[in-house]
């Protein structure tokens, strides 16, 4: 097969294009206000997704969204970009298993799960509704999951951050969890060592903006 200058060109330009189009835009230097819905994939490629409530793998068992996707307010993506460069450092990066919660979908499993042991009343919201929440884990840069004693989603006494029957190394897993997150602007939840909260996020207001799936 034969390439004309001009056929070499447009191929180089358009590899240039998609290359351009396929970087994380800069969280610093964005307009758009710290309350903002965002994706985080479009502000970082340094993330793992296992978002559960886009499959039947929970403890639902059935898929409550549409598409697994991870949308926060702006300020959330900022601070967890932070956490997770902390991690990248010693090796590690986030997993995450959900984020961002609409309002409606929340409903949705209050529907099928009407206990709020296992899921929020959607009359009082919760933070995963107001775009503040993260459920998340580690894993290593080959994306082998740190062993944090329990699956995500398990509602035993051996899933709070006070249980201390564990090995030494699911301990240290979690406390390394809980102090680079901490150090990031984010709580921990006692009952669930998966579940972080941005301070901020507490004071926004519940949400049910929804994004498109492709």
């Amino acid at each position: 097969m034969k390439f004309n200058f001009r056929s070499i060109f447009l191929l180089s330009f358009l590899f240039f294009s998609f290359s351009i189009l396929a970087q994380p835009k800069d969280i610093n230097s964005t307009q758009l206000a710290d309350t903002t819905f965002v994706n985080l994939k479009d502000y970082s490629a340094d993330f793992v997704y296992d978002m559960k409530y886009a499959t039947n793998d929970n403890f639902l068992k059935t898929k409550v969204y549409d598409c697994a996707e991870c949308f926060l307010r702006l300020q959330t993506v900022r601070a967890l970009i932070l956490a997770n460069a902390a991690f990248l450092q010693r090796g590690y990066k986030i997993k995450l298993y959900d984020c961002y919660r609409p309002l409606s979908i929340q409903k949705k499993m209050w529907e099928i799960v009407p206990n709020p042991i296992y899921v929020a009343d959607p009359k009082k919201g919760s933070i995963h509704n107001r775009g503040g929440a993260v459920d998340i884990s580690l894993v290593s840069l080959d994306g082998t999951e740190l062993e944090m004693g329990t699956a995500f989603d398990h509602f035993g006494i051996e899933a709070s951050h006070q249980y201390s029957k564990l090995s030494k190394q699911v301990k240290n897993n979690r406390k390394l969890l809980k102090s680079v997150m901490q150090k990031n602007g984010f709580n921990s939840f006692d009952s669930e060592w998966w579940h972080y909260n941005l301070k901020a996020g507490l004071n926004e207001k519940v949400s049910n903006t929804k994004w498109k799936c492709d």
